[in-house]
């Protein structure tokens, strides 16, 4: 069958006046109809719905719950015969069942909102089903972290690399002149149109592998949580897009980190949430080499798996759960991991910047601990951390830094002359802390932004009865550490 365009503002006219928002929805069907569709249970949902049959009870049932739905009941909601000409409903005889998913999404803290579509989730009420080659997914906990480390400055022109459903876009469209997404998956740039057209954003959509639709071109921004699962290669009829690709190990990461200067503007920066063979050696010495000449880097190990809990995930995801292609396909994935000596997964954040720094910035290191999300502000002011973190010391000492929603924490024994702990940890970000003398916590609570760091030691020296210029050596480290971390922030 042929498909029709579809009219996608009438699309949008309709759900919006069916009130197809995340508030609404997530009214009707309650916390525990919400709780159960991240188990990916329907029931709660259905049961809060019970017998309603209003437009968006309706929508609910048909998109997010893929329940078959009496096609006369979707008269004046949805243009039935448009969308099942384009593809996107199946007709069932009476019924007609949705052969997308389109999802209200809605971020409160950049105001990203709208409606995402993507394939309709798989494994619904424990129907295990293995997952379509080009399967394109909706929105998961991965892309809405990946959203929430992006830097949110304005820019002229940004990359979402890896597009999928085309949620990146929709976040960046707020905030970039221009958004260019690229995908390898046919469908899944014909799913992230749409979400683009729905939403009313103006995407310059690729098709093409990694940097090859951009080739020669320069942006601002670039964000990829790239398909970065290290299964054994094979057949492309068996590869699930999304996620793999044939590429050996993490060479398709080291690939994105070391094309990415070819493709930055100055002072431009990489984004990827993705993941890294642990090897013998240290990581961070591998992945030190990666970095672009020219270029600061800095990475976040937030989470390490051992071989078995990687496969065990990736094989549910793929769907071979209580499958007789589970056991093989565990021993195959192990067998690889072998051959290249994977000894372990590291997954996390990569910011790569084209700072040109003649001394290139590289900070490598773990971070399992909670943060504060979104945290995408920590990353945009991190080139300007790096700067006053490393500045001379003449121009540290005239600077007026100020600290940034810290909290004082003091432990001692009552009337002793001075506490056993100080502690400054951040409220915001990625939580950080740092344990303070007298003297550096004297030094820190004093710096609001408008005293120099050198007024302030001073300051600090008469009060203690100790040299100043002892005293500035001793603290001014402390204060570099403190400003790369963000407890500081630089100040005029």
């Amino acid at each position: 069958m042929t498909r029709m365009p579809l009219d996608a503002a009438a699309l949008r006219d309709a759900l919006t006046s069916a009130r197809f928002t995340v508030d609404a929805v997530l009214d009707r069907i309650g916390e525990a109809g919400q709780d159960g569709l991240l188990r990916n249970s329907t029931v709660p949902a259905d049961r809060a719905l019970g017998p309603a049959d209003d437009a968006l009870a309706l929508l609910v049932r048909l998109f997010i719950l893929q329940q078959d739905v009496p096609t006369a009941a979707l008269t004046g909601v949805i243009d039935v015969p448009a969308l099942t000409a384009a593809g996107y409903l199946r007709d069932r005889g009476a019924d007609v069942s949705a052969a997308i998913d389109i999802r209200p999404y809605g971020s409160a803290d950049d105001g990203a909102s709208g409606w995402i579509v993507a394939d309709p989730t798989p494994g619904l009420d424990t129907l295990m089903t293995p997952t379509r080659p080009d399967y394109v997914l909706g929105v998961s906990p991965a892309s809405t972290t990946l959203a929430q480390i992006t830097m949110r400055r304005p820019v002229e022109r940004a990359l979402d690399l890896g597009t999928g459903c085309g949620v990146q876009s929709l976040h960046l469209a707020r905030h970039a002149r221009r958004v260019v997404a690229t995908d390898v998956n046919p469908r899944a740039l014909e799913l992230a149109a749409l979400t683009a057209r729905i939403n009313d954003v103006a995407v310059d959509l690729r098709a093409g592998s990694l940097y090859e639709p951009v080739r020669g071109e320069r942006f601002d921004l670039i964000v990829s949580n790239p398909p970065f699962v290290m299964s054994p290669p094979g057949e492309d009829s068996q590869r699930l897009t999304y996620r793999e690709t044939n590429f050996v190990g993490d060479s398709l990461v080291e690939t994105l980190v070391r094309g990415s200067a070819d493709h930055l503007s100055p002072g431009g920066s990489l984004q990827l949430l993705t993941n890294w063979a642990i090897l013998d050696g240290p990581w961070e010495d591998r992945l030190r080499e990666w970095v672009p000449r020219g270029c600061d880097a800095w990475v976040v190990e937030r989470e390490r798996l051992d071989v078995y809990a990687y496969i065990e995930m990736w094989l549910a995801d793929a769907g071979l759960a209580g499958t007789p292609r589970w056991r093989p396909a565990y021993d195959e994935w192990l067998a690889y991991f072998d051959r290249l000596g994977v000894q372990g997964v590291g997954m996390g954040w990569i910011l790569v910047t084209a700072a040109g720094r003649a001394e290139p910035h590289l900070r490598l290191e773990t971070w399992p601990h909670a943060v504060a999300q979104p945290v995408g502000e920590v990353f945009d002011r991190h080139a300007a951390a790096v700067d006053a973190a490393t500045m001379p010391t003449a121009e540290l000492l005239a600077s007026r830094p100020r600290l940034l929603d810290v909290d004082q924490e003091t432990i001692g024994r009552p009337g002793a002359d001075d506490p056993e702990h100080i502690v400054f940890r951040q409220r915001t970000g990625l939580r950080r802390a740092l344990k303070a003398d007298t003297a550096l916590a004297a030094t820190l609570g004093a710096l609001d932004g408008e005293l120099a760091v050198g007024q302030v030691l001073a300051a600090v020296a008469q009060v203690l009865e100790v040299d100043a210029a002892e005293l500035a050596a001793s603290v001014v480290p402390a204060l570099r550490d403190a400003l790369l971390d963000q407890l500081l922030l630089p100040g005029r």
